[in-house]
């Protein structure tokens, strides 16, 4: 009988022990969590409110990815979103490269960022359109490591202000689409041939974009930096150790990258797992999703549930899971509770600052 007891007792705190250590799928409603990575591109946002059904609070990114304008109304916007929502939303700032060429581009440039930071964002993000699409007076490609930025980033650095960047684009990018890795790659590049560097040998490569942006890190030893979408190097979760290795102030989102971490698991699973336990403290979720004009709030709220369920069941369990992004059945990375806490909400904090 005492035997028997013993032997309960020794199964219950095992039971206790290891429901402590991991989430399960139903503690998704409980947990506080952060999407790291959203956009908010209309004036009479609900996003804030369909988050907090979920217990997400929002990082909003504002992105020179159209007219200088759109670059104005957002951030008067994101502003507007965060004296309502204190305590559940944060957003990061932008800078335009119109006038590029004048002299008094850099000091009109840090003006900008001083009144942005001022008024409430908490980072300043660059865009992809360096790089890859903005060019100067005499039609060269201007790169992130130009001179014209070591103003700004050395501004950024003495201030203690993040910069959150989408350099390059995954190495799919330079890929013919039939050769792509995920299906979400292959539909973008499809819609967007004028970010499809295959289709454009004279634009600076893979390898050029990514150097670049080392050479510039390397240049400011000391700034914060935040790679979106795993740092355009999401094809090998090898490659993100090495680079956050070589970089101490550096940390990565996992926006919009989903797919191939699905694709890496697939092949090696642990590997992967691994990975994400190694590196707990510089990884960040978040997504890419935007609110819009034409998105209605049941629309937007059917996404957010749709991607942030899946996430969470591939984060926190080791369900066998498949995904339209891939061919093929794989399964969750079921990470430790504290890993968990930590991408979904404390990263964010840490490297973002805010949501106080």
């Amino acid at each position: 009988m005492k035997l028997t007891l013993l032997l309960f007792l020794s199964i219950s705190l095992v039971t206790i022990s290891c429901q402590q250590e991991y989430y399960s799928l139903e503690d998704y409603p409980d947990v506080s969590k952060i999407d790291a990575h959203f956009h908010i591109y209309n004036g009479e946002s609900s996003a804030v409110e369909l988050a907090a059904k979920d217990n997400f609070r929002l990082l909003v990114i504002n992105t020179f990815s159209a007219e200088c304008d759109r670059v104005y109304s957002a951030n008067e916007v994101l502003n507007k979103e965060k004296r309502l929502h204190l305590d559940n939303f944060e957003y990061t700032t932008t800078f335009c490269l119109d006038n590029w060429d004048d002299e008094n581009w850099t000091n009109k440039t840090i003006s900008w960022i001083d009144s942005c930071l001022e008024e409430g964002a908490v980072s300043v993000k660059v865009w992809k359109n360096i790089g890859m699409e903005f060019r100067d007076k005499n039609g060269k490609i201007v790169m992130i490591d130009h001179p014209k930025f070591d103003s700004i980033f050395s501004h950024l650095t003495e201030l203690k202000i993040p910069l959150v960047a989408h350099l390059g684009e995954p190495r799919d990018c330079w890929l013919p689409i039939d050769e792509m890795v995920t299906s979400n790659n292959r539909g973008y590049f499809t819609s967007h041939p004028e970010y499809h560097m295959y289709l454009h040998p004279e634009l600076p490569s893979y390898e050029e974009q990514m150097m670049a942006r080392e050479r510039m890190m390397r240049k400011n030893p000391e700034l914060t930096f935040i790679g979106c979408h795993l740092a355009s190097l999401e094809w090998s979760v090898d490659e993100i150790a090495r680079f956050l290795d070589d970089f101490p102030n550096a940390a990565v989102d996992m926006s919009a990258r989903m797919g191939n971490l699905f694709y890496q698991t697939l092949q090696d699973r642990e590997r992967v797992r691994n990975f994400f336990i190694s590196y707990q403290d510089r990884i960040l979720y978040g997504t890419d999703m935007a609110e819009r004009e034409s998105t209605s709030p049941e629309d937007l709220y059917a996404r957010m549930q749709r991607d942030w369920s899946r996430d969470w069941e591939y984060l926190v369990s080791d369900n066998p899971m498949t995904s339209r992004f891939i061919e093929g059945e794989f399964n969750g990375l079921k990470l430790p509770r504290q890993v968990i806490d930590k991408i979904y909400r404390h990263n964010t904090i840490k490297w973002y600052g805010g949501f106080d």
